[in-house]
């Protein structure tokens, strides 16, 4: 028997109860099917470009940076100016959904792409979407998205398209369905809101102790905004 029937005939067993009749199955397909919504501040009931100002404002209250360029030719400049003004290593390992972005204007970076892995410092992804309603990031793991990329560098630069920023997490839900279609989500989605941190040990904070300990975005504005 597969595991997953194994885990399944187990939770059935110790809810005192056989497989779902036919009509409580349909039900529940009906209830997962349905994506009805959940709570949506009215915060995010703004324009679209006023979601933009709000996703940096709630980004940089986190201790995200977010800087904005006119187009995506204009970004690997944009990178190359936020290592050197921080005196971070020029060597970038890049999400393969990225292959298309140009470096001519950043000569002194050096790319590759692929996952990343503990001796890289610094990690160049696209976002999915981003909710304006927290500052935070939707990530989606795939072949040229490797999740990787977003937890082992101490250095995270994130490019977002302004269309990509929706109000809240319900809409940020429906960009995953949109690109992946119902019922083939990636293996992960991961929610990023600031740089790494925590508190745990005497009330200390501690940036980076769970994954980058920098993160910087970079909003591209040249496409037009839904």
């Amino acid at each position: 028997m597969p595991s997953r029937e194994k885990i399944l005939n187990r939770i059935r067993h110790n809810l005192g109860r056989g497989p779902l009749s036919d009509e409580a199955a349909a039900a529940a397909r009906a209830r997962i099917e349905g994506h009805s919504r959940n709570i949506v501040p009215d915060r995010t009931n703004i324009s679209a470009a006023e979601k933009v100002d709000l996703f940096q404002q709630k980004m940089e209250a986190l201790g995200g940076t977010v800087t904005r360029v006119s187009s995506m030719d204009n970004v690997a400049e944009e990178v190359q100016d936020y290592l050197s003004s921080h005196n971070l290593p020029s060597k970038i390992k890049m999400s393969p959904a990225l292959s298309d972005l140009s470096f001519e204007k950043a000569p002194l970076l050096e790319v590759t792409e692929g996952a990343a892995d503990i001796k890289d410092d610094v990690s160049l992804t696209p976002a999915l979407a981003a909710m304006a309603e927290s500052g935070t990031l939707c990530m989606a793991s795939g072949a040229d998205t490797p999740s990787t990329l977003n937890f082992l560098p101490e250095n995270h630069i994130v490019v977002l398209k302004a269309n990509q920023v929706t109000g809240g997490f319900e809409d940020a839900w429906d960009r995953v369905r949109d690109k992946f279609g119902t019922g083939n989500m990636p293996r992960t989605v991961n929610f990023i809101s600031g740089p790494s941190r925590t508190a745990d040990i005497e009330q200390t904070l501690i940036m980076g102790a769970h994954g980058p300990r920098r993160l910087h975005v970079v909003i591209v504005e040249d496409e037009p905004q839904g």
